[in-house]
């Protein structure tokens, strides 16, 4: 997991050496500066990590604790700032908390006080980093893309997509990550009765279960910490549409008894509400997981499953549809020429037969990542090999009969992870799947993470 970094502006050595050695022992990283200058060089520098948090001391020899705030609110809105001063300059402080501050601290401070505040500011940004990220894709539209293919294994499944999408049936949608089980469930919405009104998509795997009830149930004010107003949900948001639970398999068992009520009853409670709300909504739900596995484990609902399972549709994962690689191609390079305003063609036969040749771990979607950044570093009009990743170039392509799939997989987690210097977040994105997913890999191959 990735520790948060944190930021430290005082004048004062004595402080910064204090503050840096408590912060380092609770498992922070910690970078320091002794003027508004230093730092607020650091805040604008993009190549550098992001920072989580500043403690930002008042009194400053180049400038006021006041200014600098205002500037580092102008280059990074959402980062917390924590204000550090003397007694006799709280007036100060609040002010600061006017124009964008967080909370303050006074000097001198006990090591639990600033870890308390420290703590509070870093979980309430947590929660509306979460929150905004969620609210992104209230409403949002998953019919962007077509869904491309020419096999005959995916022309059956989209012939069953269409035909159960007039039914009001749930639907469980089953597949590796990356295999467009969004665009299933978005097909199912587009062609039912439902169409007109919201489809929503929620990934179960990447928040936390308080956050997911939260987001998903509603929650009162003083519910809990944090909760400072009434919030609708999303069930209320989408009610008369369609819902889609994504990776419903990494969904807490409380969660679940409380999908199974919106289900049997189409009531909902939210948090810290005693009254119930009626909602009408389907749902769709995904997997990766073999969920009869996990209900023999315990840790998935039987009542639920089998109230999911009315209708499942199995994705293949792309290495067993590969007629379907050279449509997918041309596809993505004219959506990013586009996108991006450039003159392309196509992809040259080597290029393709060496995209064709490839295990695809991570599916479509890292399809679409290197196709993605072909189509940027791209001179010409052709996509050519040259452009793609370094295993086309550096590896001969390989039958995926002739290979364990977990041992592609692996090797391809531990090139990504190397390429971006171990960054975990930017290496679950190249290989299309959730950060959460991407740690459970990890584990499962061994795979040691500098």
């Amino acid at each position: 997991m990735a520790r948060e970094r944190i930021l430290i502006c005082d004048d004062e050595e004595g402080i910064l050496k204090y503050l840096k050695k408590l912060l380092e022992s609770e498992g922070y990283v910690v970078e320091t500066f002794r003027s508004g200058t230093e730092l607020l060089e650091r805040v604008r520098n993009r190549e550098t990590e992001d920072p989580d948090l500043l403690l930002q001391d008042m009194r400053m020899p180049d400038m006021d604790g006041r200014d600098v705030v205002l500037k580092v609110k102008k280059i990074r809105s959402a980062l917390p700032v924590i204000i550090m001063t003397a007694f006799g300059s709280i007036d100060q402080a609040v002010d600061a908390i006017k124009i964008g501050a967080y909370d303050y601290v006074t000097k001198p401070f006990p090591k639990e006080r600033i870890l308390s505040v420290l703590k509070n500011a870093l979980e309430r940004e947590s929660l509306l980093r979460e929150n905004r990220s969620l609210k992104n894709q209230i409403g949002r539209p998953v019919m962007q893309d077509a869904i491309v293919f020419k096999s005959d294994t995916f022309r059956e499944i989209y012939e069953l997509t269409l035909q159960v999408a007039a039914s009001e049936a749930n639907i469980l949608v089953l597949g590796e990550s990356g295999t467009g089980k969004e665009l299933i469930a978005g097909a199912v919405h587009y062609n039912s009765s439902r169409k007109r009104r919201r489809f929503v998509s929620v990934n179960c795997a990447a928040l936390s279960d308080t956050l997911l009830e939260s987001q998903l149930f509603g929650h009162l004010r003083g519910a809990f910490s944090g909760a400072v107003t009434n919030q609708k949900g999303i069930l209320e948001e989408v009610d008369g549409g369609t819902l889609f639970l994504d990776e419903i398999g990494d969904m807490s068992l409380t969660t679940q008894a409380k999908i199974l009520r919106v289900i049997q009853q189409r009531e909902f409670l939210p948090v810290g509400a005693t009254r119930a709300k009626s909602v009408d909504v389907r749902l769709v739900a995904a997997t990766n997981k073999d969920l009869e596995q996990e209900v023999d484990r315990g840790t998935f609902r039987e009542d639920l499953f089998y109230r999911l399972n009315v209708i499942n549709i199995p994705l293949p994962p792309l290495r067993e549809r590969k007629e379907d690689i050279e449509p997918l191609v041309a596809h993505f390079i004219k959506k990013y020429a586009r996108r991006m305003n450039k003159e392309m063609d196509g992809v040259t036969p080597e290029a393709l037969k060496l995209l064709s040749g490839y295990g695809w771990p991570g599916n479509i979607r890292e399809l679409e990542n290197v196709v993605e950044r072909a189509v940027i570093l791209a001179r010409g009009r052709m996509i050519t090999p040259e452009l793609l990743p370094l295993w086309s170039k550096n590896q001969a392509p390989q039958e995926p009969d002739l290979v364990s799939l977990d041992s592609v997989e692996k090797e391809h987690i531990e090139r990504t992870l190397q390429k971006t210097g171990f960054h975990k977040s930017r290496s679950a994105e190249i290989l299309g799947i959730s950060r959460k997913t991407l740690d459970r890999k990890i584990h499962e191959y061994a795979i040691e993470v500098q």
